[in-house]
């Protein structure tokens, strides 16, 4: 892994997104998991998701942001469920249990619990827990992106662009993923639009819709 790439223990400090974790390596591996995540891009220069997965499990085992990442990811692919997959509902448990047995910080804990409530299916409750994080932290971008992704789910589309918008005064070009945070607006303000023109069709003339996107 590129050495000067990802963010560390003092880096993710400096942007008070601190992480319950000593290990540097394990931090920068959290990061590099985002970054993949959030660019929908495996990077074969770091081992891909999985790769790196594997080897924050290995930089520290205990680490609970490692672990709500990587369970969140297994979750929100929504390709299995902890009801039919023994080994994601192992894991949803392991993250729960690590939480508890440690002293982490009060973004931390919240991450966790909207983990276990997407794991039972309540996605509603899990989105208002990462939006209750991003009151504090509106640069939690895992936060933002787990309820993003939550949110196209369920087809709440008006929720997905204002989730992006209501974090966006908080964040400067010169942050990490800054440029992928407007590609997440653009895209669903996209989606909003096609929705919007979908109901004009429907309810107007061809010469007002133009009007009105024009």
């Amino acid at each position: 892994m590129p050495e000067a790439s990802f963010r560390d223990c003092q880096a993710w400090k400096d942007e008070a997104l601190p992480l319950s974790t000593s290990s540097n390596e394990a931090c920068k591996l959290y990061d590099a998991i985002l970054t993949q995540y959030v660019k929908w891009k495996n990077d074969d220069t770091v081992g891909g998701i999985e790769g790196c997965i594997s080897a924050i499990q290995t930089a520290d085992p205990n680490f609970v942001m490692g672990h709500v990442i990587s369970t969140g990811l297994d979750l929100v692919a929504t390709t299995s469920s902890p009801r039919l997959d023994e080994r994601l509902a192992s894991a949803v448990t392991r993250t729960v249990e690590l939480a508890n047995s440690q002293d982490i910080s009060p973004r931390e804990k919240l991450h966790v619990k909207a983990v276990e409530l997407f794991s039972h299916g309540n996605y509603p409750k899990a989105c208002e827990v990462w939006e209750e994080i991003l009151l504090d932290h509106p640069t939690d971008m895992l936060a933002l992106k787990f309820a993003h992704d939550t949110y196209f789910y369920m087809g709440a589309q008006l929720p997905m662009r204002d989730s992006v918008a209501r974090v966006l005064p908080h964040w400067k070009p010169h942050m990490p993923l800054f440029r992928y945070l407007m590609q997440v607006y653009r895209g669903s303000m996209v989606l909003f639009r096609c929705d919007t023109v979908q109901l004009a069709l429907a309810t107007t003339n061809t010469n007002e819709v133009e009007s009105f996107l024009f």
